[in-house]
């Protein structure tokens, strides 16, 4: 991977990364908060500029958010470990369906209050992902994007199969309790659930990245080769970084499956698998704020223009063509610090600001599949 050098700032020049990078911890906080809360109550203030017209507008933002929580755990394999994953739908698709088993009245197991299958899900998607990567993590490149490719298609053909799993008819009444209420009234309420849970994960992501789980990923993403010898367990991290993004994905499938309230094997297609892939490579790879921007690309996009609903798929692969002509990086790029207070030693040491990613975290993975 080869990586850019973000020229010392000029005045009245500087970059917003630039900006930002530059405020205060406290000052920082100080913009987060309120932008914070803003999010939060978008869907009560509907703004006419961004409001949608095909769709209603908190079940659009629920959409977003929803995309945006898958794109973080699978930025955690992709973009942090480099792993290229195609088939991330499958754990999306195991954690609505636990949530469909111990929730609907369609089911004969033993049913469980809604929140109580949320971390059940994320229980079950990693045992799921412990299951797929253990014989599968030692392939590279596109040895393992086929062989996850094929675990998202054998959960939907499961789903379509096994009897207990109900087929095209699905699960009707996910979420709701014994007396048939659903756990919350409005597609507002679901909105601040998910994204009460994104910030969560946002915190707890943001830790392992810069803790020595995150930079043994990232040594893995630039040179597996290279990690090994220096001593780092490159299959242990691995699986570290699959096990976590299951679990994230089967959280989004949980909270995909309470809110919708039906479950059937028509959701968990490659398309949609694509289109999750998506969010990653055009918010960039490694960048956990560019991976929720492109997860807003995708989402929201389609749900604002009504009218181009029926080419987005067009418009995405052109926009991932050019993205991976004139910037591989993403709309934002991986960033290359790894220390807790990286920014201070970059300018203590050399002079001059962080560097970024000039390459993608797939591009990465793929040289590093043709050793």
């Amino acid at each position: 991977m080869t990586t850019q050098t973000v020229s010392a700032p000029r005045a009245g020049r500087r970059s917003i990364r630039d900006q930002w990078n530059n405020l205060s911890r406290p000052a920082q906080w100080a913009i987060l908060i309120p932008l914070v809360v803003l999010i939060y109550f978008l869907p009560v203030l509907n703004p006419p500029l961004i409001a949608t017209t095909g769709t209603d507008f908190p079940n659009a933002m629920f959409d977003v958010a929803r995309y945006a929580l898958v794109a973080i755990g699978l930025n955690v394999v992709v973009g942090q470990a480099g792993l290229l994953d195609l088939g991330y739908v499958g754990f999306f698709a195991v954690g609505a369906y636990v949530a469909a088993l111990f929730t609907s009245p369609n089911s004969s197991l033993h049913h469980l209050p809604y929140l109580w299958t949320l971390p059940l899900a994320m229980v079950i998607t990693m045992i799921f992902g412990i299951v797929l990567g253990t014989p599968t993590l030692r392939l590279r490149g596109d040895y393992l994007a086929i062989v996850t490719l094929g675990f998202g298609e054998i959960i939907r053909l499961v789903a379509d199969n096994v009897g207990p799993l109900r087929g095209q008819s699905g699960f009707q009444g996910v979420g709701t309790n014994s007396a048939g209420v659903p756990f919350f009234a409005n597609a507002t309420q679901w909105y601040w659930l998910t994204i009460t849970i994104i910030i969560a994960i946002l915190l707890l992501v943001g830790n392992l990245e810069r803790s020595r789980v995150g930079r043994a990923w990232v040594s893995i993403r630039e040179d597996e080769d290279v990690a090994e010898i220096m001593g780092v367990p490159v299959f242990k991290f691995k699986i570290w970084a699959f096990v976590i993004g299951a679990a994230i994905g089967g959280l989004s499938g949980a909270l995909y499956a309470g809110k919708l309230g039906f479950v059937n094997n028509q959701s968990f297609d490659v398309i949609t698998s694509m289109l999750f892939l998506a969010a990653v490579v055009l918010g960039g790879a490694g960048n956990k704020v560019g991976v929720l921007l492109g997860a807003i690309v995708v989402a929201y996009l389609p749900l604002r223009f009504v009218q181009l609903a029926d080419y987005n798929y067009l418009i995405f692969g052109i926009a991932l063509i050019v993205l991976m002509i004139f910037r591989p990086q993403g709309l934002l790029g991986a960033r290359q610090r790894l220390l807790a207070r990286g920014r201070q030693a970059y300018h203590r040491l050399l002079g001059r600001g962080e560097q970024i990613s000039g390459d993608s975290a797939l591009s990465a993975d793929t040289q590093g599949g043709r050793r």
